[in-house]
């Protein structure tokens, strides 16, 4: 199913869907999206996305809710632990979405639609909302929270200040004992910053030093008491802190099941919301679903081509056919049009709208494709190979609730052959009772598809006059030959026409029998002007010369290597020449060489080979020699 999904680009629509759910649940769901094979969840999920799409063009999108972190949540509260005031604010803020969420469905309610009527599942839970946001905001515990809570706060504020006030009238009393005129905090205790020289001046314990150890941070005996009173206040407050936090989650743990089927329900939501986006944004509708086996698309486009330029695709099957064999150019949009079919196809059975004016989709138990290349470099597989194990597991596994998809059918092989392969795939489709779409450009198949019971053509029409393709597929009609149309346009004679319709349809007459006057029309056809072609003039050679038929530069084969090389020195007396191949010069019979291309082919006339062959040693001492004697001076010849 993986396959068929990347083939008809099914996994690129359910990427699109992902993008407009905003709950993890939701992109998880539509990530795991199949085909549904029970007929009536399917009708019951296009009506979800025909209302959602309702409610969004007449009320616009709902309020989004994101529930990042709720599971875990949930999970600590059901385990008896303990909240921090970040996640129960969470909690508080799921709750306020729930709220909106609700008012938005009662608003829709206008609409007389079933989907706004999921409200009533919906619980606020307004009481534990309200506790929540009184009790806790910007990640602590509020003063409101309780009035011991608020007291004790009080307190500590208190005597937070009349510490800072011993603190500083001890500063201002004694300037030069100390290094700074400020208190400070160290260890969370209240400190002032000592000179090292004036430890003895200032009587109590050192909590700190500086890096220098210049200064020491110490705690005044004078105000010792008064911290330690501040420090048990502190744990008076964090101990009430974390029972008010206690009490909150005790109360989220009570609502746990609500809170649950809240989650549940607006995952649900986000999901069915997600799809009526991705049907307005292709301004899809929604199809009828049968299971008599029949497929009907009015005015469908590919939702991923543009709704501007794309021609509309008009397509029935399965009324009097169970199979329709399409025929026309490489561009005329075969490919577009059947994959188009097969993941409408896909869609309808996930529930979801189509880019088309109407439409009404069979069942299928599963839909098979082969289409493109499908070329397995790894396995070693050519083309065609590719294309007939894949028929082959194709035909395995189609049964009568299948849809099969073919692609160039008995393509990559020699065409007699491929031809034949292509009908017997065809029969066996048609023995086994499934829904089939094929294209081929074999003209037997087309008079095969005509002929066979339960089979129709279809052909991508083509403008005869601009010799373009209309991307419009006609069923009942077998694509004509394209190519015979755009060569009589080009200019070939009727004769030649006739000749080549015969040769392809196989027509009766004799392929050679012609009226006298078809030669005459030949002649009168050819072209006598423009460029000709310059004949070499034909010399008479010996015997011997014949026999050595290598010259210097001819490009060759060697045996039984099947090496590429250069000729460098022609045939000897004893049938051997010498090849520069890629790395090193040989000396080989040249009954085992073959010539490429000759060198008259490959250099101009009078071509320096030593540029090739020679060294540049060599090269700069015959240059040296051309301008007179150079004592000392050799040529090495390899």
């Amino acid at each position: 199913m993986d396959h068929t999904f990347q083939i008809l680009e099914f996994n690129l629509i359910l990427e699109k869907l992902e993008e407009f759910a905003h709950t993890e649940a939701a992109k998880e769901h539509i990530k795991n999206l199949t085909p549904c094979l029970k007929e009536g969840e399917v009708k019951k999920s296009l009506r979800d996305t025909t209302e959602a799409r309702t409610i969004i063009d007449r009320m616009g999108l709902p309020p989004a809710v994101s529930m990042n972190g709720l599971k875990e949540i949930m999970i600590t509260a059901r385990q008896g632990g303990c909240l921090s005031a970040e996640e129960l604010e969470q909690t508080g803020g799921m709750l306020t979405a729930v709220k909106r969420f609700k008012d938005f469905l009662n608003r829709c309610k206008y609409l007389e639609l079933g989907l706004p009527y999921y409200e009533q599942d919906l619980n606020p839970l307004e009481d534990l909302a309200r506790e929540i946001y009184e009790s806790v905001r910007n990640g602590k515990v509020e003063d409101s929270a309780s009035k011991q809570l608020k007291n004790i706060r009080q307190d500590v504020a208190r005597l937070e200040e009349k510490l800072r006030a011993k603190a500083e009238s001890i500063l201002r009393g004694n300037k030069k004992y100390f290094s700074d005129s400020y208190v400070t905090i160290r260890n969370g205790r209240l400190c002032l910053p000592v000179k090292k020289d004036y430890r003895s001046g200032v009587p109590g314990s050192v909590i700190d030093q500086s890096a220098t150890g210049s200064t020491l941070f110490i705690e005044p005996t004078a105000i010792t008491e008064l911290n330690g009173q501040l420090e048990l206040l502190r744990i008076e407050e964090e101990n009430e802190a974390r029972r008010i936090l206690y009490m909150l989650t005790a109360s989220v743990e009570e609502n746990l099941e609500v809170l649950e089927g809240n989650k549940r329900l607006l995952e649900k939501l986000d999901f069915l919301f997600a799809k009526g986006s991705l049907s307005a944004s292709m301004a899809g509708t929604s199809p009828g679903i049968n299971t008599d086996r029949i497929i009907k698309i009015v005015n469908g486009r590919h939702p991923f081509m543009s709704p501007e330029t794309v021609v509309p695709l008009n397509f029935e099957l399965g009324k009097k056919e169970r199979g329709i064999v399409i025929t026309g150019p490489n561009t005329g949009g075969k490919t577009v049009s059947i994959k188009t079919v097969g993941l409408f196809s896909l869609m309808a059975q996930c529930g979801l709208h189509l880019p088309c004016e109407e439409a009404d989709l069979c069942m299928n138990s599963q839909v098979l494709c082969d289409i493109g290349d499908g070329q397995n470099i790894t396995e070693n597989l050519s083309t065609f190979s590719a294309h007939i194990t894949n028929v082959m597991k194709i035909l395995k596994e189609a049964g009568p609730e299948s849809l099969v998809i073919l692609d160039e059918l008995g393509s990559g092989t020699d065409p007699a052959e491929g031809m034949g392969i292509a009908i017997a795939i065809l029969e066996e489709l048609r023995s086994n009772g499934c829904l089939f779409l094929a294209t081929t450009h074999y003209p037997e198949v087309k008079t095969y598809a005509k002929e066979a019971e339960g089979i129709t053509n279809a052909r991508m029409a083509f403008d005869k006059e601009t010799l373009r393709p209309l991307y419009r597929m006609e069923i009942g009609e077998a694509g004509e030959s394209c190519a015979l149309y755009i060569a009589k346009r080009l200019g070939m004679p009727d004769s030649m026409i006739r000749r080549a319709r015969r040769y392809a349809y196989g027509e009766q007459k004799s392929l050679w029998e012609e009226e006298s006057k078809t030669l005459k029309e030949s002649a009168e056809h050819l072209n006598l002007k423009g460029p000709k072609i310059e004949k070499m003039k034909k010399t008479t050679v010996n015997k011997n010369v014949m026999e050595k038929k290598f010259t210097i530069g001819d490009s060759v084969l060697v045996y039984p290597d099947k090496k590429k090389g250069i000729v460098c020195k022609p045939v000897n007396d004893k049938g051997v020449l010498q090849v520069q191949m890629p790395d090193k010069k040989i000396w080989v019979n040249q009954k085992r060489v073959k010539l490429l291309v000759a060198a008259e082919e490959l250099y101009p006339e009078d071509y320096d080979f030593s540029i090739i062959f020679d060294t540049v040693e060599n090269r700069k001492a015959r240059h040296k020699m051309e301008k007179g004697y150079q004592e000392g001076l050799e040529i090495r010849i390899e």
